[in-house]
């Protein structure tokens, strides 16, 4: 069997992690710019002087309080990878020819809004047309050899003037600045771009609000009520790009983690199903457009209130999403009482029990191929709406031989398991799956740890963890490998 000749194949990326260029045509500094480097053992940090006069680095999944920051700032003794990057700024033209040479469909990408507006699109500011004229170049760069461009909005990136101004997400004014945002990027590019992501991963505000929004906070209230303002900035967007051009396709992004239970005992099934909808809690607003059940009770129980204006629930119920888009990575397990078993393993959303049936990657994440198939059937089950494998991958230590080649073999054998699977769901199970876009398809920046050494890309950059590295390209075995597989529609896997 193979997937259909109108799938979507290629690769994803983000801006922040990849672009570059930070402090160049008039952009703006985003929340990404003042994260400290990290590894799989030590926390990536954010830095700001605080009330005090003080340096600080707060680590980036524990956080800060707002009401300590003065300003943020970038030390001197401190490394932040995000500011080159892998330098698509400079270097966009030979990485999509690469794309293309593998014979891309499509590449996800996304805008670095600061680089739009350099403040966020506060009240009067005007866009940048530097800017602009760059992702012009890049989305002709992409059409020119036939790849649609899927373009992720807001990807772990939001401007840092917002964040200075009233803690950003965490304030509603944050929704008129990223319509107006929005609204810009959907005139300019009507034309060149068809597919849309409104928010990356956007469950992840519950586990990182700085990644997901640059909120500084340890308080729940605030992380739900920066979700409320996302559920509706993101419905207006909707309403918004299909009035602009109704052949928009506007889908939401989730990091989608399966959970299986730790054994047959119902309550750890019960711990595994209040998992899952920790998950499916964003989706269920964005899809559906309305908040579950289980979640009201939920905040009812512990005291949250959302921050409800007339005419918030409608906008939400009439700006669902076209498609739902996730990543997929790992799963896990859940226990009703964890400290029963071995330790946790690290993922890209949160922790879970290791699963004794499964191998890991050299970063401890869990290889779990049937998984994908799974979580596929649930999520279709679920919205009954088109799905998209927007993120999937394996971060791995590559070595270059002598002769300069990288055998990446571990690459290939994942990658494969993973598509077999997504061919199952979609020629046996029924899944409407309109496309995989592989993640980290050229070397780029960990998000949550901010090395380049855990490499996901089918072509290698030269570029280090100290810095250095003269970001020179270099094909891996995987990139022929894909490349057959796109050829052959997903039937070539060998």
């Amino acid at each position: 069997m193979s997937l259909p000749k109108d799938f979507l194949w290629g690769g994803a990326t983000a801006a922040n992690q990849y672009e570059g260029g930070w402090n160049e045509g008039g952009r703006g500094k985003s929340s990404d710019d003042v994260i400290t480097n990290g590894t799989h053992t030590e926390p990536r940090c954010i830095t700001f002087i605080n009330k005090a006069g003080e340096k600080v680095k707060a680590p980036m999944f524990v956080g800060a309080d707002y009401e300590d920051v003065d300003h943020f700032e970038c030390f001197d003794d401190c490394l932040y990878p995000n500011h080159e990057a892998t330098d698509f700024y400079h270097h966009y033209k030979e990485d999509i020819a690469l794309m293309a040479e593998m014979g891309f469909k499509c590449y996800r990408l996304s805008i670095a809004w600061s680089r739009i507006f350099a403040n966020g699109g506060m009240e009067g500011e005007q866009p940048l047309e530097e800017g602009l004229k760059f992702y012009d170049d890049v989305f002709d760069e992409c059409l020119k050899y036939g790849i649609e461009p899927l373009v992720t909005l807001s990807h772990y990136e939001t401007p840092l003037a917002l964040t200075e101004a009233w803690n950003s997400w965490a304030d509603r004014r944050t929704i008129d600045c990223y319509v107006r945002y929005c609204e810009v990027v959907f005139n300019r590019y009507k034309n060149k771009v068809k597919y849309w992501l409104t928010f990356n991963e956007i469950n992840c505000i519950e586990m990182s609000p700085w990644m997901e929004g640059g909120v500084l906070t340890k308080d729940k209230q605030t992380m739900i009520n920066m979700a409320h303002y996302q559920f509706v900035a993101s419905a207006k967007v909707v309403k918004l790009g299909h009035q602009i051009n109704p052949d928009f396709k506007i889908g939401c992004m989730l990091a989608y983690t399966l959970t299986y239970p730790m054994t047959c005992n119902p309550e750890d099934t019960l711990a595994a199903w209040k998992n899952t909808h920790n998950n499916s809690f964003y989706t269920d607003v964005q899809c559906r457009g309305y908040y579950p059940s289980y979640r009201l009770k939920e905040f009812e129980r512990e005291g949250i209130t959302l921050p409800i204006e007339d005419g918030d629930l409608e906008i939400i119920k009439e700006g669902t999403v076209d498609f739902l888009s996730f990543s997929y990575y790992m799963s896990q397990v859940a226990a009703y009482n964890p400290e029963d078993y071995e330790g946790a393993g690290g993922g890209n959303l949160s922790l879970g029990l290791k699963n004794p049936y499964l191998s890991a990657s050299d970063w401890g994440w869990q290889i779990d191929p049937t998984g994908l198939r799974n979580a596929l059937n649930r999520l279709y089950d679920r919205y009954q709406m088109p799905l998209f494998v927007v993120e999937n991958g394996l971060g791995a230590f590559d070595k270059i031989e002598e002769d300069g080649s990288i055998h990446d073999t571990y690459r290939i054998n994942y990658l494969r398991d993973h598509i077999k699977a997504m061919d199952a769901a979609v020629n046996e199970d029924g899944v409407d799956l309109m496309g995989y876009t592989m993640w980290g398809c050229v070397d780029l920046v960990s998000a949550s740890t901010g090395e380049t050494a855990k490499r996901y890309g089918f072509v290698h950059v030269d570029k280090y963890d100290d810095g250095t590295g003269d970001l020179s390209r270099r094909r891996k075995d995987s990139f022929y490998w894909y490349k057959k597989v796109i050829e052959s529609h997903g039937n070539d896997l060998d």
